[in-house]
């Protein structure tokens, strides 16, 4: 009996070879095999009457010459199939041994787009300076609108606090089966309106993915044409249950669920998910879209003020949530921006109040180009990700994390910490991989090659009781699991559980260091946090050391960063790493494939 995810691994490379015998409508399914059709080019010395004679012989039809000088013909055979993945090799020997046959060709389907820009008539459009080729880089949507990409057949849910469903904008691809209001348990995630409209946060994060295009009202969604529902979850009692309900509805008709929020970002807290949300984390990507994983795109945190840090933020620092930090314009940092290692990738919001913001839709049926934080970071990049997931709607919660480290590039994103990891990428805690770019993540979504199953490799390093030294360094040489199932040769996610006390919490800084080089910090001084609690089996999550090879010496780093009189022990330490056994660096360069609401709202991500 195989295990469960070699299964569906295998399971995934049967269907990707099955796909390509399918419609030939499938886009990235023809990049892979040629798809023959029925008529041939034939070239013969003699003209119009030798391929006449041809044609009379084999039972084709003579279409008539292809340039005007009547040596090369179009012949086509009512008696062959349509599209076929192999030539036919019948009238291909039957040509060749024609003597007056000078030479012939099968003829292939041959997959060209236009290269117009989609440009929407939406009024507001030109406002959408992210998407809309006003900077440079920009998201890089239109290349993936002129591809004929929209978003259709994708469902996103935002999880907030409810959306406009009858919006101008919106209701065309409201999806009521990806809808649910969990504050009062009803199908209707219409907000509630107050004097302050504070319950309008998941009504602009819903138009950033969804608003629809060419409608003479506001601007485009993303995904202009994917179905969007809306999740009423935080405008009331936030419970455990609430929260794995609201990440457990309709897993196999949702594809994508959208959150910005979590624990407070004041710079002082350390919380994460329950027990039963992560078990709803656990189930959406082993059981989700039909065991392929539930996407769950995430808001790295707005605590940039606090000097807060998201791998203290058990939801954005989970190896199941993509997490998503901002940029300005200009490519400078957002003032509210966290810097963690757990943040995979960036795309654009605003920062000081001159900034140009976001464009998107708002309650009482109105626009707004005023949305920001990383609140409106997020739901941009779940609509490019509905865009890479129409083009390959085969990709695993793990080919998406893959790819958007491999679509996110450094730009012009300005920042003082951006190291060249050991397989020669760039990453900073600021803006994970970069600023995420859309035509170059759906263009290798198109012929991605599924990885193989998920290893993860547990290493125990210390578990007697350890005083915690001013700076102290705590090394250790691993295997990776080598020799056993669950070896590992190209990292993917990798953590660090902890339990230690610490006199002044937030004076602590720790930091990992790969075999091959990579410093990452795990958690950074944060000067609000005086708690004297320490970490009780805290997780933390670096995506730093992606397709690094995890063998060789590993060091933690703990420093005293405040006063010089803080103590500490540390307790636990456990080092976790996740990937796969291949080795990711050895795939084509090429492709790499064929291969919160701090409005009112607490807990939210945006204004």
């Amino acid at each position: 009996m195989l295990p469960a995810r070699t299964a569906l691994w295998l399971r995934l490379t049967l269907v990707l070879g099955l796909a390509l015998v399918g419609p030939v409508t499938v886009g990235w399914a023809l990049a892979r095999a040629p798809i023959y059709v029925s008529s041939w080019a034939v070239r013969v010395s003699q003209g119009y009457q030798e391929a006449e004679r041809l044609a009379r012989k084999f039972g084709f039809v003579n279409l008539g010459q292809i340039f005007p000088d009547g040596q090369y013909f179009h012949l086509r055979h009512r008696g062959v199939v349509q599209h076929s993945l192999t030539p036919h090799w019948g009238h291909r020997l039957r040509l060749k041994k024609d003597p007056k046959v000078q030479w012939f060709q099968q003829q292939t389907l041959r997959r060209r787009v236009k290269r117009s820009l989609v440009v929407p008539t939406d009024p507001w459009f030109s406002k959408q300076w992210y998407m809309n080729n006003q900077v440079q880089p920009d998201l890089n949507i239109l290349q993936v609108w002129s591809q004929g990409l929209s978003g259709q057949g994708i469902v996103v849910s935002v999880l907030d606090d409810g959306i406009e469903k009858d919006h101008p904008d919106l209701w065309a691809n409201y999806d009521p089966l990806a809808s649910y209001d969990f504050n009062d348990y009803d199908p209707d995630p219409q907000p509630r309106y107050t004097p302050s409209d504070e319950n309008r946060h998941g009504t602009r994060c819903a138009g950033e993915v969804a608003a629809k295009a060419n409608n003479r009202f506001c601007g485009a969604g993303v995904a202009y044409n994917a179905r969007i529902g809306g999740v009423r979850m935080l405008d009331g009692t936030i419970t455990d249950v609430i929260e794995a309900q609201s990440l457990s509805l309709q897993p196999q008709h949702i594809h994508i669920y959208s959150a910005s929020w979590g624990p407070e970002d004041d710079g002082r807290t350390v919380e994460g998910p329950g027990i039963l949300t992560r078990e709803a984390f656990r189930r959406g990507v082993t059981k989700g879209r039909g065991g392929l994983g539930t996407l769950f795109i995430w808001a790295s945190g707005n605590g940039g003020l606090h000097y807060d840090n998201c791998n203290c933020d058990g939801y954005t620092n989970s190896i199941h949530t993509l997490s998503v930090g901002s940029t300005t314009q200009q490519g400078h940092l957002p003032w509210y921006s966290e810097a963690c290692a757990s943040t995979l990738t960036t795309t654009y919001s605003s920062g000081v109040a001159t900034d140009p913001q976001i464009v998107t839709t708002d309650l009482h049926h109105r626009c707004t180009d005023k949305h920001t934080g990383t609140s409106a970071s997020a739901p941009l990049a779940a609509g490019m990700i509905a865009l890479a997931l129409e083009a390959n709607p085969f990709l695993t919660w793990r080919d998406m994390q893959h790819l958007v480290v491999r679509a996110s590039r450094p730009a012009q994103l300005q920042a003082e910490d951006w190291r060249t990891n050991g397989v020669g990428r760039q990453v900073s805690h600021h803006y994970g991989y970069g600023l995420l770019d859309a035509g170059l993540l759906v263009d290798m979504a198109r012929s991605w090659l599924p990885t193989q199953p998920q290893k993860k490799c547990v290493i125990p390093i210390v578990h007697t009781p350890t005083p915690i030294l001013p700076l102290m360094h705590v090394r250790k040489n691993v295997s990776a699991c080598a020799g056993h199932a669950n070896y590992i040769r190209s990292l993917e996610h990798v953590q660090v559980q902890l339990s230690l006390s610490y006199s002044r919490r937030g004076d602590l800084e720790i930091s990992l260091t790969s075999p091959m080089g990579t410093r990452s910090t795990l958690v950074a001084i944060r000067p609000f946090d005086i708690s004297g609690q320490g970490y009780d089996n805290w997780i933390f999550m670096s995506t730093h050391f992606w397709d690094e090879d995890p063998r060789g010496l590993w060091t933690l780093g703990l420093e005293n960063k405040g006063y010089y009189f803080n103590t500490g022990t540390l307790y636990r330490y456990t080092l976790l790493l996740y990937g796969t056994a291949e080795d990711m660096t050895a795939r084509p360069t090429g492709s790499q494939c064929a291969c919160v609401a701090r409005g009112g709202q607490v807990g939210g991500r945006g204004w």
